[in-house]
């Protein structure tokens, strides 16, 4: 495929190093950036692989300048996460999203960008937009794929993922390791801190959204800012941790702003059912509904529909 890729280090507090894989055309310098941001248990290999496969590799053929970002610990970034590990979601939402913000804007200043996240990625992408109002000006849109903030369905699967696996069993893992291991035990792609895994465990109730830190009211500062055009994906089969109920309730608390809601079924035109990894990592997703993503990104919004 027609890209170039290299790796980029950007130290911040504590001694941390976060690593943005960048992943852009081969021949094009002028596309715009896109940060991409990976959820909880995650980290950035979500949106590329090395076999060429994913949404990052699939925008930079279409001209786009990704830069997708491993949140502390994970990924590349250093050092790992481990039971030394202090940083949590303030962190992200005050420090690191800001940083990596800045330095797409020092490598691309000619360009507005555009912001992409999967999961609980879109939580921290939304706070930080609330928290610092003054990047609105340089964010053209937003697309989000399964995120939602708190639980509020109540199914099978919400009572085994959330509240026995994410709620009670993490927790005790946790007392005992320092850090959730979540790769080593088959949770997830990668780890998370105690603190990072406490503060999504609390938002992720059917709560305030307030900093737990600093007591930052993040949906009273909703309401006085608008975000970009957000496009906010849903996937069928995904029944707790994206649920599209859920994705509705987090586009309402997060202010007025034009959006979408767009569930990904076969009932609503697509090619599957999706579920809440499979909607970025299918074979199928760069035919079915990365056209759409490309679509939003490009300002052609008017025929994306909200179908549920």
């Amino acid at each position: 495929m027609p890209y170039h890729e290299q790796s980029l280090y950007l130290p911040v507090s504590g001694g941390d190093t976060l690593h943005l894989r960048r992943i852009r055309h081969a021949t094009r310098d002028d596309g715009a950036p896109v940060l991409l941001l990976h959820g909880v248990m995650g980290n950035g290999r979500i949106f590329y692989s090395d076999s060429g496969k994913g949404l990052a590799p699939w925008l930079a053929a279409q001209g786009y300048d990704c830069f997708v970002l491993d949140l502390r610990g994970r990924g590349q970034s250093t050092p790992k996460i481990s039971r030394a590990s202090r940083h949590g979601q303030t962190e992200t939402i005050t420090q690191d999203l800001p940083a990596a913000f800045e330095l797409i804007r020092r490598l691309r200043p000619d360009r507005p960008m555009h912001w992409l996240a999967h999961s609980w990625g879109g939580v921290h992408m939304t706070s930080c937009l609330v928290r610092y109002p003054a990047l609105l000006a340089h964010i053209e849109s937003v697309v989000y794929f399964g995120s939602k903030r708190s639980v509020h369905v109540k199914n099978l699967s919400k009572l085994i993922e959330v509240d026995l696996m994410w709620n009670l069993a993490s927790r005790l893992i946790i007392r005992t390791c320092g850090y959730l291991p979540a790769r080593r035990i088959g949770l997830g792609a990668d780890n998370e801190s105690d603190k990072s895994h406490l503060h999504s465990k609390l938002w992720a109730k059917v709560a305030p959204w307030v900093d737990a830190d600093d007591g930052f009211d993040y949906r009273t500062a909703a309401q006085s800012v608008t975000l970009p055009p957000t496009l906010y994906l849903a996937a069928m089969r995904d029944p707790c941790r994206g649920h599209v109920d859920d994705v509705r309730r987090f586009r309402a608390e997060s202010g007025p702003h034009f959006s979408r809601v767009h569930l990904l079924a076969q009932k609503t035109g697509h090619r599957h059912d999706y579920d809440h990894v499979s909607l970025l990592t299918h074979p199928d997703a760069m035919t079915d509904h990365f056209p759409m993503v490309a679509d939003w990104l490009s300002g052609c919004r008017q025929d994306i529909t909200e179908n549920i």
